[in-house]
């Protein structure tokens, strides 16, 4: 773990409750429609029992964002058969990020849609994490562009949307017939094969 990571994530019960509870108050009123005491109210606390863990709603706010994206960073390493072929590499990375975006949906939906309202060095280092799983899934189009199992004519591009199609799934889930993140991230894995036009090479 970091040295950031170790200022704002501790293994305090009380920062983590505070952690959940803004979590959900951010999902349902947007982070600039929600204050500290809307979500000091929702685990019966006053606003100032907040601050010797968060200095700030911004603090707060990032402590938030910084444990979501490692944690979804870890998940998709973690699932990324990197010894397999290019194809069952994407499909199985894909299926990891999106099923990941449906299950902690209130989460990600606060990390991907209120970056802007962070302090630019706190906006800086979560972009550097967004590169660093974003890396993951280039790795896998430049492997399969390789090996010619994918028909990519820009594999930026391709990959950019990859990430995109996977990070939306927080905006929408649960919706319809999808309420299970694992059908989520078989349906996408189907959809990122379709993308890269991947087939099996001889």
């Amino acid at each position: 773990m970091s040295e950031t990571s170790d200022v704002v994530i501790t293994t305090s019960k009380a920062a983590a409750r505070i952690r959940a509870a803004a979590i959900d108050a951010f999902a349902a009123g947007g982070y600039g429609g929600t204050t500290t005491r809307d979500i000091a109210a929702r685990l019966d606390l006053s606003p100032a029992a907040m601050y010797p863990h968060y200095r700030s709603k911004e603090e707060l706010l990032f402590a938030i964002s910084y444990e979501g994206h490692q944690l979804a960073h870890e998940f998709v390493a973690a699932a990324d058969p990197t010894d397999a072929a290019p194809i069952e590499r994407l499909r199985t990375v894909v299926a990891a990020f999106a099923s990941w975006q449906a299950r902690h949906h209130a989460q990600a939906r606060v990390i991907q849609y209120e970056l802007t309202a962070l302090t630019r060095d706190h906006y800086r280092v979560l972009v550097r994490m967004r590169r660093e799983t974003t890396a993951i899934v280039r790795s896998v189009v430049d492997a399969g562009i390789e090996s010619g199992e994918f028909t990519v004519p820009d594999a930026e591009g391709v990959t950019l949307a990859l990430m995109s199609l996977c990070v939306d799934v927080c905006r929408w889930f649960p919706a319809g017939a999808y309420t299970d993140p694992l059908a989520v991230g078989d349906l996408y894995a189907d959809l990122a094969t379709r993308m890269v036009g991947a087939h099996r090479t001889p």
